[in-house]
């Protein structure tokens, strides 16, 4: 809206100066050689009026007038007789014929001739003037003069240049001051779409509104603010739901497991304790999910950041996990520097992250490979990358496997939120988590952090 502001603002001003401008350089530009015509049609007829004689009676043609004129003024005088033969000429030789030339015919029969026409035997404008030498309203002959119009012809250039840079100068200026016109008055406009996006991105606090806002603005950003102050109440309120349900279901959960496992002692039919392992299975399996959700709930309440040293709790979660891959035959290996990395995350998010990212790269591995754990720090982000060597995952699956609830295969283990969590957890600290190719196949869980410098 800023550009299209300033790009109404500048052809406006650009319609008005060629309105402006236009006329007043070709009212200059007439002005200017009219005013140079005018003053040699009035010297053509002084000396017109000298040379009368000479033509009427046949007199010696005197001539130091016109010689004394073309050397002031630099023009050349022509006098011709009614048959269009040169008596005088200042720049040539006499007795040459100047019938055929338009303004001498002109001013042979009577009129007056003048104007300005490009010679492109001297490469440059020329002036000229042609007045009869008659008395008594008989036509005698005809004086001619031309003057080099270059002058006139330059001044008239020099003032069209100067109104292009006139021109040129409004327009930057009202560039400059049209930007901070249309800088303030999209300013709040912006600051809407800026919250938009916070909206967008899950950030739903409300916006200070510009007290200098429109009121259709000013209307708008109370709406949108009653919107993300509704939207924050829900969603608090749904997290609260879950966290809460998640909460009181693991007690009755773990009462329930423990009366069925009491029975299932004190069965004796192969089939009715085949029937009570499978229901202590599924009351697992519920419970896993519950403890899920509740993580998925604390994840998404997104609580305030801090510097983190991710060196030792990477080795740690290697070395809490190594025995249960050690069980399956798994190799679980630490690549990366054994000391200080520094990143921002939520407390216990890189924890998280890591326990379901290897718990599902465990769950997928194959006996007799290895789970490889890579610490990259970089100057602005530091990089955990979990590879498995499993079956991986196609490019769709990818884009569903981060998504809550998705397995794959029903047959698949687990209750579908581990990387979903994990991604929420990444996300919370302004990082990433991205699922890609392992080389060699497999998949890999690639984790971006902000870095930090120190506690």
């Amino acid at each position: 809206m800023t550009r299209r502001l300033l790009l109404s603002y500048l052809a406006i001003t650009l319609i008005v100066l060629v309105v402006l401008e236009i006329p007043l350089a070709i009212f200059y530009s007439q002005r200017e050689e009219e005013r140079l015509i005018a003053d040699a049609e009035r010297d053509a007829v002084v000396l017109a009026s000298f040379y009368e004689d000479v033509l009427q009676l046949g007199f010696q043609a005197d001539t130091a007038p016109a010689v004394d004129y073309a050397a002031r003024t630099g023009a050349r005088i022509v006098l011709v007789d009614t048959d269009g033969i040169s008596v005088l000429d200042t720049g040539a030789a006499a007795d040459r014929d100047f019938s055929t030339r338009p303004e001498i015919q002109t001013a042979l029969s009577g009129r007056r001739a003048a104007g300005i026409r490009r010679s492109d035997t001297l490469d440059t404008d020329i002036l000229f003037v042609a007045v009869p030498v008659a008395s008594g309203g008989v036509v005698y002959g005809s004086l001619r003069l031309t003057l080099d119009a270059h002058e006139v012809t330059e001044r008239i250039q020099r003032f069209w240049i100067a109104l292009v840079a006139v021109a040129a100068v409004v327009l930057v200026s009202v560039a400059g001051i049209g930007w901070a016109i249309a800088r303030s008055v999209t300013r709040p406009i912006r600051e809407l779409e800026a919250s938009a996006r916070r909206f967008a991105d899950g950030d739903l606090q409300t916006t200070n509104l510009d007290p200098e806002a429109p009121p259709e603005i000013a209307a708008l950003g109370e709406s949108m603010n009653a919107m993300a102050a509704r939207l924050e109440q829900l969603i608090d309120a749904q997290r609260a739901f879950v966290g809460d349900a998640s909460h009181q279901l693991r007690t009755p959960l773990t009462a329930l497991r423990l009366r069925l496992e009491n029975l299932e002692t004190r069965l004796s039919d192969e089939a009715d304790i085949a029937e009570t392992s499978a229901a202590i299975n599924e009351i697992e399996r519920l419970a896993a999910l519950v403890s899920d959700l509740l993580q998925l709930a604390r994840a998404e309440e997104h609580p305030a950041v801090e510097p983190i040293d991710a060196g030792p709790v990477v080795a740690d979660r290697v070395e809490t996990w190594s025995a249960l891959a050690a069980e399956q035959n798994v190799d679980l290996e630490l690549h990366g520097p054994t000391g200080q990395v520094w990143v921002r995350a939520i407390p216990g998010a890189v924890e998280q992250i890591l326990d379901n990212s290897i718990d599902n790269a465990l769950r997928v591995t194959q006996p007799g490979t290895a789970v490889e754990i890579h610490l990259r720090p970089g100057t602005t982000t530091t990089k955990i990358e979990i590879r498995d060597h499993g079956p991986g995952l196609s490019d769709d699956d990818k884009v569903r496997a981060v998504q809550r609830f998705w397995r794959g295969e029903n047959s698949t283990p687990g209750t579908g939120l581990g990387l979903a969590i994990a991604r929420s957890l990444a996300e919370g600290g302004a990082g990433t988590l991205e699922l890609d190719d392992t080389p060699g196949g497999g998949l890999t869980v690639v984790v971006e952090l902000p870095g930090e410098t120190g506690p």
